[in-house]
């Protein structure tokens, strides 16, 4: 039986850099970023080792992200809603590969993220989900949110979670850019989530 031919994968732009060639500065990110929420891994990989080439700014973003990820008033479900919104508008593999089955984990229904992944409106998502996803949508597709879209988020969320809600938006439209531009990997394993761009 034929199998099915993984889709070409573009290569990585950058050179991985291992412990053995960290400098001090680089150093200094990996046990930031081990020594934080996201704890040790086997080695840095996406966005981490991206920013290994420019270690003051990794400093400063892998900050902002443990904050917006772990200490926002958001839920984890409603702040996996966004992240997995924004990763589909982006169509940024590495980011939906690794918060798809963190939204699950944090109750997102496995319908729900399928819809997400196609860019289908979710129907049988919670209320509070659709606003978060209408949200992000048309804050991305218009740069401005109607008053409607506006009043439906914040029904959920308060001032402090809007203020919350368009910063982890910003902070994972850089990563998307930061994981498009440098073509970060995902397993050999896994399927390209979205279709490459010609």
């Amino acid at each position: 039986m034929p199998t099915k031919r993984a889709a070409k994968r573009p290569p990585y732009r950058l050179k991985e850099i291992s412990d053995e060639q960290m400098s001090a500065l680089q150093r200094a990110l990996r046990d930031a970023i081990y020594s934080g929420p996201r704890g040790i891994r086997k080695k840095l990989t996406g966005p981490f080792q991206i920013w290994l080439n420019a270690p003051e700014l990794g400093h400063l973003a892998q900050a902002l992200g443990a904050h917006v990820r772990y200490k926002t008033s958001l839920s984890p479900r409603l702040s996996e809603t966004a992240i997995c919104t924004t990763a589909q508008i982006w169509k940024a593999h590495y980011e939906w590969v690794a918060h798809a089955p963190m939204a699950e984990k944090a109750g997102v229904k496995p319908q729900t993220v399928k819809d997400i992944q196609a860019g289908r409106a979710p129907k049988s998502a919670p209320k509070d989900e659709r606003a978060i996803i209408d949200f992000v949508r048309e804050l991305y597709r218009t740069r401005r949110v109607s008053d409607k879209t506006y009043k439906r988020a914040h029904a959920f969320l308060g001032d402090a979670g809007m203020v919350e809600l368009v910063g982890i938006c910003g902070y994972y439209a850089m990563i998307s850019m930061t994981l498009n531009t440098f073509r970060a990997q995902i397993p050999d394993d896994a399927p390209l989530p979205f279709t490459e761009p010609k």
